[in-house]
């Protein structure tokens, strides 16, 4: 694995980058079938990859043999692609680009006389960030009538502030993931389970393919998850055809609640490589905190304060409760990382530090980011905070992103998100009364980025570090691999999202991401300017407890060796995507347990091929379904949603 960073990889992963912009954007909006870069494993940028590598760069490695060109891509080429690919995703879909243009243009479209935006949201918010010609707006959602010219003009202004902000946002996280990948990789080893999947593809042998292609465990498990996503959509063409569900449900707790039993591929291959006990903790903590919700039910114990849609089904308890606890979790990873962010500043400040396995110089990536960090107080003060309350939205939301983040490469799960986000928790501890119309519609303009936290590039790039861990020299290139394919694609997405809009109405693509997702930020700030709020005291006592708990859980997980719950657990235990997952994380954890009691570590082994199949297979399942359906041009055949 000598050559990773090569020009043909490079232009390669470009290439691909573009590619998965137009695959998740036809299979989201125009075909609505499955999504194909919503989460931190994104299923385009597999579906694509499997077939580079199992037929195309095998039909390259036979015509080499054959004429001694050199032409079939090395595992080393095909990991940055794919690294290229990931970071492209995480922006392409829910984490900024089925978000912005819908979010910068709905208080046009969606002002009526009953919710009076035209008094409430329209003059409060900067025009140089949104689109304000009506006309335009109305066809961006309707479609642009026949002959007519598409408007570029109205949105190259307000993109013009955009993308420079975005653009630095995640050089920003770029630079994060570049100081903590030897803390995290090195010193604490963590196993960055969604990265194992694309590094055994392309682990060679002395055949044409792969090992990994060879192993008959692997295929049985892909035939089962494709076989089973082929069937249902076999159902969803023709109905007399069985359909095999893969969820139920049943009331729990004299019906307040519903136990969801659902069987997840993904989750159960991914989470097979994760640590025993976090693996345990994560069902656990759903389960304590299914059992606090019926008690806080049984006892009339409710909170009715409104913390928008996002994170844990919008149960403000359980949102504040995670801040707390995410903020501790912060406070102490700080505390131990001290000896490694000794020299991350000593190399910042010139001093001589072996750092040069990083992409980014210590130096780069601090200085990176303070400046950074500063350009965008700045713009978010432009766009209408204040300037402390810029400096605590910038500090929540990297405390969010970096959890999950941790999460994500500890955890293994491929979806999820916080408990609550970083413009709730302002407009909670301050009471929008103490917040001008001005500042809260900036909160709301946030949501372009920092709201849906399926995906988003501090973690895709965390992960693309682990990738290609084994390249040997001029890792620094990588930064503008990674930096570009994100560049990239969102050029590529934006034009692609205009063109669909206009084309077919935005209001005939996802209905969430033109519907309720660009709506729900202004009706959420909309409430508050009509009926202002004081600081919520349950939310500052909610935060507390979850500040203490968590102490309390790092505590006892650091000074006793029996304790078998891992802190990552609590942070996530209450959000409603845990309330879906948890049965298929369970499943696999009873597994691995049996497995490793029974069989040690060689079935283990053995075995992981098994479960890294069941997401391969039900990931190309779903991508060739998309392309069945593009050319049936049949809708609403969604193979993967989680």
């Amino acid at each position: 694995m000598n050559s990773f960073f090569t020009k043909r990889s490079f232009f390669t992963g470009l290439l691909f980058s573009i590619l998965i912009a137009y695959v998740d954007h036809y299979s989201t909006d125009v075909i609505h079938a499955s999504y194909m870069a919503i989460d931190h494993m994104p299923c385009g940028a597999i579906f694509i990859f499997f077939f580079l590598v199992f037929i195309f760069n095998s039909l390259f490695k036979i015509i080499q043999r054959k004429t001694g060109k050199n032409i079939a891509f090395t595992p080393g080429e095909l990991l940055v692609i794919y690294s290229m690919m990931l970071v492209a995703s995480s922006v392409t879909e829910m984490g900024f680009g089925s978000q912005i243009l819908p979010i910068i243009s709905a208080p046009i479209y969606y002002s009526t006389p009953q919710n009076n935006w035209e008094n409430l949201i329209i003059p409060n918010l900067k025009k140089f960030l949104v689109v304000t010609d009506k006309e335009a707006v109305k066809y961006f959602y309707e479609g642009l009538p026949q002959g007519m010219s598409l408007p570029w003009k109205v949105w190259l202004i307000p993109l013009s502030f955009w993308i420079p902000f975005i653009l630095v946002l995640y050089f920003v996280m770029i630079c994060i993931a570049s100081i903590l990948r030897k803390q995290w990789a090195e010193r604490e080893k963590l196993v960055y389970p969604l990265t194992i999947l694309p590094k055994e593809m392309v682990e060679e042998n002395k055949g044409i393919l792969p090992r990994f292609f060879k192993n008959p465990l692997m295929w049985f498990g892909f035939s089962i998850a494709f076989i089973i996503g082929t069937i249902n959509a076999l159902h969803f063409y023709f109905p007399t055809f069985p359909q095999i569900q893969l969820v139920r449900s049943i009331p729990i707790f004299r019906k307040t609640l519903q136990l969801i039993f659902r069987i997840s591929f993904p989750v159960i291959g991914f989470v097979y490589f994760v640590n025993l006990d976090v693996a345990f903790s994560l069902w656990f903590f759903n389960t304590i905190f299914k059992i606090i919700k019926w008690m806080f039910n049984i006892a009339g114990i409710v909170s009715t304060e409104n913390v928008g849609i996002y994170g844990c089904s919008g149960e403000a308890i359980f949102a504040h409760l995670g801040m707390g606890a995410m903020i501790m979790m912060v406070a102490y990873s700080l505390f131990l990382w001290r000896h490694h962010l000794k020299d991350v500043w000593q190399g910042a400040i010139g001093k001589k530090i072996d750092d040069k396995e990083e992409i980014l110089s210590y130096k780069s990536a601090f200085w990176g980011i303070v400046f950074g960090s500063l350009f965008m107080i700045f713009w978010l003060i432009l766009s209408g905070m204040n300037w402390y309350i810029s400096i605590l939205f910038l500090l929540f939301s990297f405390i969010i992103w970096l959890t999950l983040t941790r999460i994500v490469c500890e955890g293994g799960i491929p979806t999820m998100v916080a408990t609550t986000i970083s413009s709730a928790q302002i407009v909670s501890m301050f009471g929008s009364k103490n917040l001008t119309p001005l500042t809260l519609l900036a909160l709301a303009l946030t949501y372009v980025y920092a709201a849906d936290l399926r995906t988003f590039p501090l973690a895709s790039s965390a992960m693309a570090l682990k990738i290609v861990e084994k390249s040997q020299t001029n890792r620094r290139v990588f930064f503008w691999f990674l930096f570009s394919a994100i560049f990239i694609n969102i050029i590529a997405t934006l034009h692609l999202q205009l063109k669909l809009a206009y084309k077919y109405g935005g209001i005939n693509l996802n209905s969430w991401y033109f519907g309720g997702g660009p709506q729900a930020p202004y009706k959420y700030v909309a409430e508050f300017i009509k009926n202002p709020t004081l600081p919520n005291k349950i939310g500052w006592l909610s935060r507390g407890i979850g500040f203490v708990t968590m102490g309390i859980l790092i505590f006892a997980r650091q000074n006793f060796l029996w304790w078998p719950l891992h802190p990552i657990a609590f942070l996530i235990g209450p959000v409603w995507l845990m309330d879906q997952l948890w049965f298929s994380i369970f499943i696999v954890w009873l597994i691995k347990k049996l497995i490793l009691k029974y069989g040690g570590a060689n079935i283990y082994y053995k075995f992981k091929y098994f479960f890294l199949g069941l997401p391969l297979g039900l990931y190309t399942c779903a991508g060739v379904w998309f392309i069945i359906d593009l050319f049936t041009k049949r809708q609403g055949n969604t193979i993967f949603w989680i």
